[in-house]
């Protein structure tokens, strides 16, 4: 990655066969009121028109194309600037747009930053016979009267629509929203998505995030992608409503089509993988799950449809705050209800208190109390020494009959980070399953605790009778603390399984993967309790 050299903006084009690009260089140059410079990737064509030499452009030139994508991230690192902006080569700007830009997202590095957005007039077709004028599209013969038709440039933002609000369905497919603008207030606006046409952040952060990642393909995706890796790694997308850019869209073919190859199979290699990120919980940066994202922007339209998640948190109120409230806080970026049941009041979602002492019957009383309470389709079982990954919360189990583990999980020792895997750990603390069947499985178990033949078995499954339970493994592990007051008894060793085949796959790390070392300040290993 190039070294910044002080210039404020560098605004980075990948063209392609682009009738307009000079005159889009021409637009930013004469509307810049920043120190702004131009980089442009002649990808697999000379502009024609030619693009005039100027100490603010640089043009880079590749005889046989190599992509959308791979065309931006050269250019990014050829920018010299300290904020990126990438830009379609058919767009107009406002005046002093990256000075307004600039201002606005000072102090912000967490931000990406969208103008608001018009619709480019660029040019007409005119009749050389009748005069017949219309606007914008593909080539051809004069509707009126077959005479030749002539392209009269205009070059002109209309003056509506005036977009500023966007979102994507659950296809994560791009799409305007209206009707969210009643929700945007002041000028710097939270915006769900954007278009891939235009958008700003810092250069540090561009690397960082990946923001262009070339595993969609050449093109595909953008804007899903720059809005979902801002957001979810705890970033803001922002739209500056005090200022513009206009973007000439092109839907007709012909010559006034996309100048990037576009086949199906492009288009589903690219959503096919901004599906496995996001919707899967693929990508490692995210620090939020997308169930975060639609509830700071819920309702959302599109999502109606989708089944309901919800978290039921338990604990036994005697936990250290060091580890409890960071807990606390990685629950909260799963960005779901939560109904949390606690044997002394507790500030944290739906607060049920049942009255008490720590044990097994009250441990089940709490989970079945937070059951009835939560209004969901989908649960998830969430205590109160577990740091969970965002990836867990986006699990959807396949059948209403089964109890769904996530095995993908870590005991680490609080007093020293040293952690241990095994292959098959099927906790309570991993379990999600539809609402229904974890009512009648905890109602059962409670009769089972009350009439004083408890089984010794928390988790349900075919050892607590006639249940189906199957394992599943988020993309990023759990962190499952084992602090000394655990309520179960944590093995340190293989030879400590009574059945060796819980042992399976044993192995011990001082380093978990995704969170690294996990150390939590002041704590010790006294004995566990059983």
């Amino acid at each position: 990655m190039a070294l910044e050299t002080g210039m404020d903006l560098s605004i980075l084009i990948p063209a392609r066969n682009e009738m307009f690009l000079a005159r889009t260089i021409e637009d930013i140059l004469t509307h810049s009121e920043a120190d702004t410079e131009v980089v442009v990737i002649l990808d697999g064509a000379w502009a024609d028109p030619p693009i005039q030499d100027n100490d603010r452009v640089t043009l880079v030139y590749h005889p046989v194309s190599i992509g959308q994508r791979a065309a931006m991230n050269e250019a990014a690192r050829l920018a010299r600037g300290r904020y990126v902006m990438k830009c379609d080569a058919h767009c107009a700007f406002d005046q002093g747009f990256d000075r307004i830009l600039l201002e606005d997202i000072a102090g912000h590095d967490d931000w990406t930053i969208v103008p608001l957005m018009k619709n480019l007039h660029a040019f007409d077709w005119v009749c050389q016979e009748c005069g017949n004028r219309r606007y914008q599209g593909k080539s051809g013969p004069c509707p009126k009267c077959g005479g030749e038709e002539q392209r009269e440039v205009i070059w002109k933002a209309k003056k509506s629509p005036n977009t500023t609000s966007m979102r994507f369905d659950p296809n994560l497919r791009f799409k305007y929203w209206g009707g969210y603008k009643k929700h945007q207030k002041g000028d710097l606006a939270e915006t769900m998505s954007l278009l891939g046409a235009c958008w700003m952040l810092s250069k540090r952060r561009y690397f960082a995030l990946n923001i262009c990642d070339e595993e969609h393909g050449s093109w595909g995706q953008q804007g899903t992608e720059v809005a979902c890796k801002t957001w979810l790694s705890g970033g803001r997308l922002i739209c500056d409503k005090r200022t513009w850019f206009a973007h000439m869209f092109r839907t007709q073919g012909d010559d006034f089509d996309h100048p990037f190859p576009l086949s199906s199979r492009q288009v589903n290699r690219a959503r096919k993988h901004s599906k496995r990120l996001f919707l899967r919980g693929e990508w490692e940066g995210a620090i939020h799950s997308l169930w975060w994202l639609l509830n700071r922007f819920a309702p959302v339209q599109g999502w109606e449809e989708e089944l309901t998640r919800g978290i039921v948190y338990y604990t036994d109120s005697q936990l250290d705050p060091a580890i409890a409230l960071p807990v606390q806080t990685w629950i909260e970026r799963a960005g779901l209800p939560i109904t949390s049941v606690s044997l002394a009041p507790l500030d944290f979602g739906n607060n049920i208190v049942l009255a008490g002492e720590r044990g097994v019957e009250s441990m089940f009383r709490q989970i079945l109390a937070g059951l009835e309470a939560c209004e969901a389709d989908i649960v998830f079982l969430a205590e109160h020494d577990v740091l969970y990954h965002p990836s867990h919360w986006l699990f959807t189990p396949e059948r209403d009959d089964t109890f769904y583990y996530n095995t993908n999980a870590w005991k680490v020792r609080a007093a020293d980070g040293h952690a241990v895997w095994t292959d098959d750990l099927q906790q309570v603390s991993g379990l999600c399953a539809y609402r229904e069947l974890l009512l009648r499985f905890y109602r059962k178990k409670l009769e089972q605790v009350e009439a004083g033949r408890f089984d010794r078995h928390f988790e349900p499954g075919p050892k607590c009778g006639n249940w189906q339970a199957s394992n599943w493994q988020s993309p990023f592990p759990n962190v499952d603390i084992r602090h000394g007051q655990n309520f179960t008894r944590t093995k340190w060793s293989p030879e400590e399984f009574r059945n060796p085949q819980y042992a399976v796959g044993w192995r011990e790390a001082d380093i978990v993967p995704w969170w690294g070392q996990i150390q939590i300040a002041g704590a010790s290993a006294p004995k566990e309790k059983r």
